[in-house]
This record gives C-alpha cells, sequence and structure tokens, in this order.
C-alpha cells in the first residue's frame, strides 16, 4: 500500500510507512506543541512542482511572517515557495472574517482538481469549525471526500485539547489523528506525540518523545513500541575479562545475554565494566560504553591506571564513549542514542552505567518494560550487554535490584562490602544464570593494578552476604543452643 512520507523517518515507524494518500489527517494539541512546524515539516518534504504542496491559513497574519519562522530549519527551500510550495489566505474569500465552509470547499476543491497538489494544508480548522457551528461536520466530510479524488492529503491542523477528540466531529471523519503536547515536568518540558487513529492501518501506539531542533521535527519512538524479535539460543560463551569470574559463570557470559552487575558505590562496577569492553577490545571486537555519570575523559582515565589502552581503541573507533543525562534528554532520546550508537559501531559487547539513573528517570511501572525493549534491541544488533546497578546498602542484609528487572537480566552478579577481621573486604557471589548451571560459592574478590580479580571462597565464616560474618562453629553452636 503506498504512502506519503511524512520526511521523518521515525514518524513514518510510528505510523508503519506515513500516511495514506487520499486520506484525511488531523495535527491536534496546544498552542506552541509543534503543529504547524509538522505540518510545514511534511509539505516540503513531499512537495515538488508537478505535485505542489498548498498552505492555506484562517488567519490574516502575513504569510512573510510564517517563512521568517521557517528560515531557521534545515528542511525550509526558500526556492520552493510559490513553485512547490504555496501560502494562500482562506479569509480572502469572504467578507472580513465571514468565511464560510462553502467557500473553503470550493476553494480547496478547484485548487485540488486544477493542480493536483500531493498535500493540502488547513490551519486552523479549528476556527473554521467554530464559524461554521453544527454543520461543520457534514461540510468537512464533503470536502475530504471530494479531495479523496485527486489523492491529495488533506491535513487539518487545530489547536484541540484531547477531550476534543472525543467529540469533535471532525475526528470521526478523519482517517489519521496525531496528537501533539508540549508537558512541563518539573524544570524541563516533555513534547510528545500520540497516533490515535490511523484508519485502515497498524501503527505503534503509546506516547512517543519529539523535539524541536535545526532539523525541525525529530521522534524518539518509545522502545517498548519497537520490540525486538525474540531472542535465540546463545551459541557459546565470551570472556568477561574478570579472572576467577568466566570460571564461576562456566566458561564466561553466554553471548547475546543480558547481565547486571549490582552493588553500592565504589564496589567495582564501573571497573568489572570496562574490564569487560578490555577483554573484547583484544579480541577484535567494537565496543559501546554509555555512562550517565563519568564523562569519556575521566573513564579513559580510569582504564589508563589499570594499564588499558582504551584512548587508542576510543581514538580508532573501535570503543565509542557516550555520555549521556537521562533526566535532561528523556527516556525516549536516551533508547534512540544508545541504540543509534550500537548501530552505527556494529558494537558487539556494550555496557550501560548504571541502569539507576535511567530508573529514578522513568515512571515506576514503565522502567522494567522500557529497558526489557532496550536491550532486546541490542541484543537483536548482536551485542552482549552489562547493566550496572547500584544497591543502597553497603552493609547488612538488604538486597534489592530495580523493580522488574528478574525478568530482563540473564545473569545477576552482586557484590558487597563485608567486614572481616576488623577490615572491609569485597565480596562476590553469581546470583543467577538463565538457563546455565554457575557456581553459587560466595567468593571474596580484590580490586588490583590490573584490574578485578577473584581471590578465593570464604572459608571458616557465615554470614558474608549479610555484611556481618561470623565463625562457622560459633554458628553451629547458637544454632543448637550450645
Amino acid at each position: 500500500m503506498r504512502r506519503i512520507s511524512t520526511g521523518i523517518a521515525e514518524l513514518d515507524l510510528v505510523l508503519q510507512g506515513g500516511l495514506m494518500p487520499g486520506s484525511l489527517a488531523v495535527l491536534a494539541g496546544a498552542p506552541g506543541s509543534g503543529k504547524t512546524i509538522l505540518a510545514q515539516q511534511v509539505c516540503f518534504a513531499n512537495a515538488h512542482p508537478d505535485a505542489k504542496a498548498i498552505y492555506y491559513t484562517t488567519l490574516s497574519e502575513p504569510h512573510s511572517k510564517l517563512v521568517d519562522h521557517l528560515e531557521g530549519f534545515s528542511f525550509f527551500d526558500p526556492g520552493a515557495i510559490g513553485k512547490s510550495v504555496e501560502f494562500r489566505h482562506l479569509a480572502s474569500l469572504g467578507t472580513g472574517e465571514n468565511v464560510t465552509m462553502a467557500d473553503v470547499s470550493t476553494e480547496v476543491v478547484r485548487h485540488a482538481f486544477e493542480q493536483r497538489p500531493s498535500i493540502i494544508v488547513i490551519d486552523s480548522s479549528k476556527a473554521l469549525h467554530e464559524a461554521e457551528g453544527p454543520g461543520f461536520r457534514k461540510s468537512i466530510y464533503e470536502l475530504a471526500s471530494r479531495v479523496a479524488h485527486t489523492d491529495a492529503l488533506l491535513m487539518l491542523v487545530g489547536e484541540y485539547e484531547l477531550e476534543d477528540i472525543k467529540t469533535a466531529p471532525e475526528f470521526a471523519v478523519a482517517d489519521a489523528i496525531l496528537y501533539m503536547a508540549n508537558d512541563g515536568s518539573g524544570k524541563a518540558d516533555h513534547r510528545w506525540l500520540r497516533v490515535s487513529k490511523l484508519r485502515g492501518s497498524d501503527y505503534l501506539g503509546g506516547r512517543h518523545t519529539f523535539r524541536i531542533g535545526q532539523s525541525g521535527i525529530s521522534v524518539y519512538p518509545r522502545p517498548e513500541s519497537t520490540l525486538a524479535p525474540p531472542h535465540g539460543e546463545s551459541e557459546g560463551r565470551i570472556s568477561t575479562g574478570f579472572p576467577g569470574l568466566d570460571e564461576m559463570m562456566k566458561g564466561g557470559v553466554p553471548t547475546g545475554s543480558v547481565t547486571i552487575v549490582a552493588g553500592p558505590s565504589g564496589a567495582g562496577k564501573t571497573v568489572i565494566g570496562l574490564q569487560f569492553l578490555t577483554e573484547g577490545l583484544a579480541r577484535g571486537e567494537t565496543c559501546l560504553y554509555v555512562s550517565f555519570q563519568e564523562s569519556e575523559r575521566q573513564l579513559l582515565d580510569k582504564a589508563r591506571h589499570f594499564g588499558w589502552g582504551l584512548a587508542d581503541a576510543a581514538a580508532s573507533g573501535a570503543l565509542t564513549v557516550t555520555h549521556v543525562q537521562p533526566v535532561e534528554l528523556g527516556l525516549d532520546v536516551v533508547a534512540a542514542e544508545i541504540r543509534r550508537a550500537a548501530v552505527a559501531t556494529g558494537a558487539k559487547r556494550v555496557v550501560i552505567d548504571s541502569i539507576a539513573e535511567l530508573e529514578h528517570s522513568a515512571d515506576r511501572d514503565r522502567f522494567s518494560d522500557y529497558l526489557w525493549a532496550l536491550v532486546g534491541s541490542l541484543r537483536h544488533g548482536g551485542a552482549t550487554t552489562i547493566l550496572t546497578s547500584e544497591t543502597s546498602a553497603f552493609f547488612g542484609p538488604a538486597f534489592e535490584l530495580a523493580h522488574g528487572l528478574s525478568y530482563v537480566a540473564d545473569n545477576v552478579v552482586l557484590l558487597r562490602y563485608t567486614e572481616l577481621e576488623s577490615e572491609i573486604h569485597r565480596a562476590l557471589v553469581v546470583v543467577k544464570m538463565r538457563e546455565s548451571d554457575h557456581v553459587k560459592s560466595l567468593v571474596e574478590f580484590e580490586i588490583t593494578p590490573q584490574g578485578a580479580k577473584v581471590l578465593g571462597k570464604f572459608a571458616g565464616v557465615s554470614g558474608v552476604l549479610s555484611g556481618n560474618p561470623t565463625p562457622t562453629e560459633q554458628r553451629f553452636k547458637e544454632f543448637f543452643g550450645k
């Protein structure tokens, strides 16, 4: 089925290819939500001299002012004005502001059949609705039906609220409805759009983040709406580069798997992540490190202290370090940045450090599904992924992963601090490996000048995981009351 591209690849993905020729689409939203920019971007993406875009305005604002507002966008082509993109005033059809739908229909239909445009936009249709009153539904239906015979896409742009979609007649007639919003959240604004209706076609549901920049509208589909194909069986194992951990995991982590390394601040999560990528680089694999805390310079300096030449790998393109701020960018933008970097580099190993920042930016009910979709897309691209997760307790029995992560991770490695003979020691245990055996022993590890290294099993004590180990013999006597 032929579609008309919006000129925005990610929005076309949401629309499953674009909008239908001969259909009626409504762009709805409050003032300032980005409707006019999107409508004009669609026009310039599709217009050419043999199939123009005609942009009708219902207000008497000079078109020169509209053009001035477009000049900052890269999609705008000043040479197209008058040749492939025409701006027309509907207000000039009547006396004063008294423009009827009959006048509008006559004008629009005549140009639709005479010029055979690809796109016809009426901005704002809400003004026409208010002027026409109860007869607007019939009028808009007749207009859309007649324009459809020319295969032109008729697009109505209006200042509507969400409640209007349920009651306003133009939405009942419409073949496609896109609602756009700009919500304030704390100190930042969050722009999103949603497809409320797309007649005769499936689409990606939910709220999709978008931003307005120099290129115009950029859309970031929510990861949950673009699920990757199911993960197949692993094709072997790869080394973590962490001496001792590979043995505990019976040969390393399965290829394509997702491993969570969880522990308190300073326990060694970042070092293990860097070590994992260093091993991959030594094997000729491209790698991606996504950091929400430390900058690229800080990470490369940290690696240099361990003798790992990650700076050279970054310079050659074998390693990509991406430093993002999820609170400022928004979750959907972060996911898009990560997927874009993974695809561009062909990354075989990915570290995301840490998912705590993502969790803080997400609704509790959404986070696990979001993360599942994100790592699923990385897995589909052939990457084996480590996620670090910061736990709150330095000592004591508390151990709780971020909400809903039990089904996201294939493997879980827990790091803890523990006190032993008045000294702080680091403890590690492989809590989970999906469909694979592993060593269940609690072991001590340390951060050496060469990186993390397993020293051996804790012997003669119990309660190490709680952070308060006691000699095994003493625990035995307490249990039997002797």
